[in-house]
C-alpha cells in the first residue's frame, strides 16, 4: 500500500498534470496558475428582508411550491436530455474586472453533441434551456489556467464552511448550473479572454474587460427601453419580444447609439456597464444587440430566475440597485453616469443610489417612455403611467429619444470636462 499524500503533495501533483497536459488550449502555459475563489455573493444576493426566512407562512408556502415544482421540472427535463444523449456544454458570459482581480460568470447546460454556445436565437430556446448542475468547470485568462478556491455552496449564501475549502484545478457549478468566480490576477487594461472548459467539449471563451485605475467616468446603462425596445411595462408584449420576436429584428431606442458614441468620445476609455433585469438565459441575444446596433460594447449583468430555496428570484429593483452598488465598490475614484428609463423603476433606483453614494453620480439620464409603450387606460387616455422624475443632487436630464437627451446632457457633460 502506498503512502499517504498530504493536501499540499495533492495539489502540486494535481498543477503538475494542468500544465503538462497535451491539450492544445493549456500548451506553453505559464507555470503559476492565477488563484480563483468562489464568490460569496453574488450580484443577486438576496437582502435580509427578501430572503424566505422572513416572509409569511402564507409567501413560504407559495414560493416552497414553486421551488418544489421547478426541481421537479429540472429532473425530469436532465433524465430526457440525458436519454437522448446530450452532455454539459459552458455558456460563457462577458466578464469585468480591475487590475487586480476579474469577475467571471458562466453557466453549464445540457446541449446535443454538435451545440455550439453563444449562437443567437430566440428567446423561448434560451428559457427552455436545460442546467446541468455541479459540472467541473476548467477556466483559464489569456491562456493561463485558475487555481480555483471552491468556497461552500453559492446558491444558499450560507457562512463559509472552512471544511469545504479545497485549491483543486476545476470549480463546480451550482444546482442551476451558475458559476460565480473571483480571480485574483495582474491583467493590463484592455480586453482579455477567459476559456471554460468541460470534459468532452472543446474550450469556449468570451471577452475580459479590465477596467484601467485611471478610468475616472463609468456608464451604467439598463437595457429595457432604454437602448432596447421591449415595452417592459406591456407584460404581454415585453414576453413576446423576449421569447419569440426574431433576434434581428429587435429595434433599438432611437438615437440612443449615437448618445452613448458622443460620451465614449468625451470620455476615451470610459467603461459601459449594461445592466437587465432580462433573464441570463438570452444574454447572448442582448450582446448582439449592443453590437449589431453600434453601442460600445461593455460587461452585460442580468438576472438569475431559477427560483432558490432561499432566496427565491430577487426583485429587478434589487437586482440593479446590488449592480450598482458593487460597481461602487470595485471602482472607488470613479464617478458614473446612469443611464435608464421611467418605465419600470430605475428613476426610484438611481435616486436611492445618490443619496447613499454622494458625489460618485455625475448625471442621470432618464428615457421617457410614450403613451403607446405604457399599459392600461393611461395609454387610452394618451397619458403615461411611468414614474416621475427623481428630485436629486445631481442633474436629471430626460427626453423620450437619445436626441432628445443630446442636446441637453451633452452640453452639461462638457462642462464638467473644463472644470
Amino acid at each position: 500500500m502506498g503512502l499517504m499524500r498530504s493536501p499540499r503533495e495533492d495539489f502540486e501533483a494535481a498543477d503538475r498534470r494542468l500544465r503538462h497536459q497535451a491539450r492544445p488550449d493549456f500548451d506553453d502555459m505559464p507555470t503559476v496558475p492565477i488563484p480563483a475563489r468562489k464568490a460569496v455573493t453574488t450580484f443577486d444576493a438576496a437582502s435580509k428582508r427578501e430572503r424566505i426566512e422572513f416572509k409569511p407562512f402564507t409567501t413560504r408556502l407559495i414560493r416552497r411550491t414553486i421551488t418544489g415544482v421547478f426541481g421537479a421540472w429540472s429532473r425530469i427535463s436532465t433524465a430526457v436530455v440525458r436519454h437522448l444523449g446530450w452532455y454539459p456544454r459552458v455558456e460563457p458570459y462577458v466578464g469585468y474586472g480591475t487590475g487586480d482581480y476579474s469577475r467571471l460568470i458562466c453557466r453549464t447546460v445540457y446541449a446535443p453533441e454538435r451545440a455550439q454556445s453563444g449562437v443567437l436565437s430566440r428567446g423561448i430556446r434560451g428559457m427552455l434551456a436545460v442546467p446541468a448542475p455541479r459540472t467541473h468547470v476548467q477556466a483559464s485568462i489569456d491562456g493561463v489556467p485558475l487555481n480555483t478556491v471552491q468556497v461552500g455552496v453559492s446558491e444558499t449564501y450560507d457562512k463559509v464552511d472552512s471544511s469545504q475549502i479545497r485549491s483543486v484545478e476545476y470549480a463546480v457549478s451550482d444546482s442551476a448550473g451558475y458559476l460565480d468566480l473571483v480571480a485574483e490576477h495582474r491583467l493590463t487594461p484592455g480586453i482579455h479572454r477567459v476559456f471554460y472548459t468541460v470534459g468532452r467539449r472543446k474550450p469556449v471563451g468570451a471577452n475580459l474587460y479590465t477596467i484601467p485605475a485611471s478610468a475616472k467616468v463609468g456608464i451604467i446603462s439598463d437595457v429595457d427601453d432604454t437602448i432596447m425596445i421591449t415595452q417592459a411595462p406591456v407584460f404581454w408584449k415585453a414576453a413576446y419580444n423576449l421569447l419569440f420576436l426574431d433576434p434581428k429584428k429587435k429595434a433599438s431606442v432611437p438615437g440612443m447609439s449615437v448618445l452613448f458614441a458622443r460620451i465614449a468620445d468625451l470620455f476615451p476609455g470610459a467603461p459601459f456597464f449594461y445592466l437587465s433585469t432580462s433573464p441570463w438565459n438570452v444574454e447572448s441575444s442582448i450582446r448582439h444587440f449592443i453590437t449589431d446596433h453600434g453601442f460600445p460594447e461593455g460587461p452585460l449583468l442580468l438576472r438569475d430566475l431559477d427560483p432558490r430555496p432561499k432566496t427565491f428570484v430577487p426583485t429587478g429593483p434589487q437586482h440593479k440597485l446590488e449592480f450598482a452598488e458593487q460597481l461602487m465598490a470595485d471602482f472607488p475614484d470613479m464617478k458614473f453616469i446612469l443611464v435608464g428609463d421611467d418605465g419600470q423603476k430605475d428613476p426610484t433606483t438611481y435616486a436611492t443610489i445618490v443619496r447613499r453614494y454622494p458625489g460618485r453620480v455625475l448625471a442621470i439620464a432618464i428615457r421617457q417612455l410614450s403613451p403607446r409603450e405604457t399599459p392600461g387606460l393611461a395609454s387610452v387616455a394618451g397619458m403615461t403611467s411611468t414614474q416621475p422624475i427623481p428630485v436629486t443632487d445631481v442633474p436629471v436630464f430626460t427626453g423620450t429619444t437619445g436626441a432628445n437627451l443630446l442636446k441637453t446632457m451633452i452640453p452639461y457633460l462638457k462642462t464638467h470636462l473644463e472644470q
